[in-house]
């Protein structure tokens, strides 16, 4: 069973520790963030890995490692930056679905819930693994279901735009 943080925005990590404020996370509500691409940042990412693997390598690996950086990295780098979008500390372009700052905006009645559900999508977790999770803890299921159609992870699928 996942522990309860002390504090209602908190979040733990794998050892029960507190990690840092998830939902105030000191971005001014007032203040229109710079907007970024997903794709763009993703291509500068693949490309920092290309380099970095082809240095490993001794030669250039070429259009191979941007391939593998899409196959091993793009689902949880895609996921990073949706989290920041719904937490309101970058607005991404393709993944914006008039939701930006969702998690500051929240009606706070479960916090922690919420907090804990955040935490396993943070982690990689898909709906399913938060309804499973939420039986075994004895969350409030209909509580969470709403938690995760407003989230709406699925709709945030994008493909990758290097070919494999």
């Amino acid at each position: 069973m996942i522990a309860a943080p002390s504090c209602p925005s908190c979040i733990l990590d794998e050892e029960g520790e507190e990690l840092a404020d998830l939902f105030l996370a000191g971005v001014p509500e007032e203040v229109a963030p710079p907007r970024h691409s997903v794709f763009e940042e993703a291509e500068q990412e693949a490309m920092r890995y290309k380099w970095i693997e082809s240095e490993k390598a001794g030669h250039d690996l070429g259009d191979e490692a941007l391939r593998r950086w899409a196959r091993w990295h793009w689902p949880a780098f895609l996921r990073a930056c949706w989290l920041e979008h719904l937490k309101g500390t970058r607005h991404w372009v393709e993944v914006d679905r008039g939701d930006f700052g969702l998690l500051r905006r929240w009606p706070h009645d479960k916090p922690t819930l919420l907090a804990q559900v955040v935490r396993l999508l943070q982690a990689g977790h898909e709906n399913l693994d938060v309804i499973l999770w939420a039986r075994k803890a004895g969350a409030p299921m209909g509580t969470v279901l709403r938690m995760l159609e407003a989230l709406d992870v699925n709709s945030r699928r994008l493909a990758h735009r290097f070919e494999c």
